[in-house]
């Protein structure tokens, strides 16, 4: 088994996982993504079985890999029950622990781990603009990354570097949170949500493919970076362009109150859509990184009129 350029996608069989395992491949990186659920299909993308909190057998792809992504952790799309948060912190930390002494037991560990995190930890800021020096928020989705960021900061490793992605609004067509809003938008239910006064933090999946394979192949990334674009926009401004986009009708606003009562409806939590966070990818802008969707109409146009193929075709 050739340990030249294998990435580790632990987690990776979710929406972001799936799309950065395709990109890899197309590098000419061996991808490994570790899952409770491998297929059993024999594709140039290696599954692999683990449960996310304990070592095992996938230990082993883990020597002499060019780096590690973890992506791991229950969805937040829910309804914050106690054991759904439970669920939702243990699901982090425990992956992170599991992962942290793996690479401790290799022989030749992972030239550098990126964890994914969330900007989430920023709170519900208004319009204050965030950079990865912002304060953090208050709350159980500020207080899961902490802990989340917390038992990454934690792990001490001698030679793996190791980098933190705050992951912003990522835009696919065919996945993720774009799926429910364009399918509303479609049945002329685009409307802004609440006072749509509320920030997206938004960037092209392709451009957070690019970051993470900077993460992977350059040094020089590492500590703390939001992965985001550079033109935050109101749920106002970004549900307008993406009817712009869908060829629909302005569409009346969807009152707060009764968001929440979708939401019971619908399993999930009411902050999800009434919450927002204005940031800016500071460092990755430092560093020279250059976006290439910049302009949402532009990214909406991309993803949502030309034919895609599904990254688990």
């Amino acid at each position: 088994m050739s340990i030249t350029k294998r990435v580790v996608l632990a987690g990776g069989s979710g929406f972001l996982g799936q799309w950065l395992a395709k990109e890899l491949e197309r590098k000419d990186y061996e991808v490994v993504v570790l899952t409770r659920s491998p297929s059993l299909g024999h594709g140039p993308i290696t599954e692999v079985s683990w449960d996310g909190k304990a070592i095992g057998d996938w230990t082993h792809y883990l020597e002499g890999a060019e780096a590690l992504v973890n992506l791991a952790g229950r969805s937040v799309n829910c309804r914050y029950t106690p054991e759904n948060r439970r669920e939702i912190i243990d699901s982090r930390v425990n992956s992170i622990h599991a992962i942290g002494q793996a690479v401790l037991n290799c022989k030749k560990p992972p030239k550098a781990w990126i964890q994914a995190a969330s900007l989430a930890i920023y709170g519900d800021p208004g319009e204050h603009v965030c950079d990865e020096n912002a304060p953090f928020g208050k709350g159980f989705s500020a207080e899961v990354c902490m802990r989340w960021e917390q038992a990454f900061s934690e792990v001490q490793l001698p030679v793996t570097r190791k980098a933190v992605f705050r992951i912003g609004f990522a835009l696919q067509g065919n996945g993720g949170a774009m799926y429910p809003l364009t399918k509303l938008t479609k049945l002329f239910l685009g409307g802004s949500v609440s006072h749509g006064r509320q920030y997206i933090s938004w960037l092209h999946v392709e451009d957070l493919n690019r970051m993470f394979i900077w993460g992977i192949e350059r040094d020089d990334i590492k500590g703390v970076f939001n992965a985001t674009g550079t033109a935050p926009v109101t749920n106002t401004e970004f549900m307008k362009k993406l009817r712009h986009v869908l060829y629909r009708p302005w569409s009346p606003p969807t009152p707060a109150w009764m968001v929440r009562i979708g939401a019971k409806f619908m399993a999930t939590e009411p902050e999800l859509a009434l919450t927002g966070r204005r940031c800016l990818p500071q460092r990755f802008l430092e560093k020279g990184f250059q976006f290439r969707y910049e302009d949402l109409e532009k990214a909406f146009r991309d993803i949502l009129t030309r034919k895609t193929v599904k990254p688990s075709q």
